[in-house]
């Protein structure tokens, strides 16, 4: 069994996420993220590497959306390492970077809905989420047909 180590995304980390991330949307699990967009975002990408090999073995971001919010997104775990709860330590990771900025909400749009479910996020309404609509989903090639689900957790 493989040991992961969970740390703040890099440079050299890029190519390796933006390979998730397009295999995942390959199979519309995700939206596509562009090299340009994670080279911008880099800074809220965590991921977990293979202390053996230096592989990649997921990704996960947390994005501050407004004062008091910030978003869990681009969650993805290789298949080839998927059952060992890197998903669970990922998203727990983001939670608490949240709390480290004084934030105590923290929401996801997903279709694993059960994954996030066992975490503590319950649905919502995207009513609740206008920065996010405004910011981020008008220039969505799915908007407004948008078939995912809100999901929140208040820490």
């Amino acid at each position: 069994m493989a040991h992961f180590e969970l740390r703040k995304a890099t440079i050299a980390d890029v190519k390796p996420i933006h390979k998730l991330l397009m295999d995942c949307a390959s199979k519309r699990l995700l939206l596509p993220r562009s090299f340009n967009d994670l080279y911008s975002h880099l800074r809220d990408f965590i991921v977990a590497v293979d202390r053996d090999t230096g592989v990649v073995a997921g990704c996960c971001a947390l994005t501050i959306t407004w004062e008091a919010l910030a978003e869990v997104r681009s969650l993805v775990v290789d298949e080839s390492f998927q059952g060992q709860g890197l998903g669970r330590r990922l998203v727990e990771f983001c939670v608490s970077d949240a709390l480290t900025f004084g934030i105590y909400k923290v929401f996801t749009l997903t279709y694993q809905v059960p994954f996030f479910q066992k975490l503590g996020f319950v649905e919502v309404s995207k009513d609740v989420l206008p920065q996010k609509v405004w910011a981020d989903c008008l220039k969505c090639p799915q908007f407004p047909e948008c078939d995912e689900v809100a999901m929140m957790i208040e820490l």
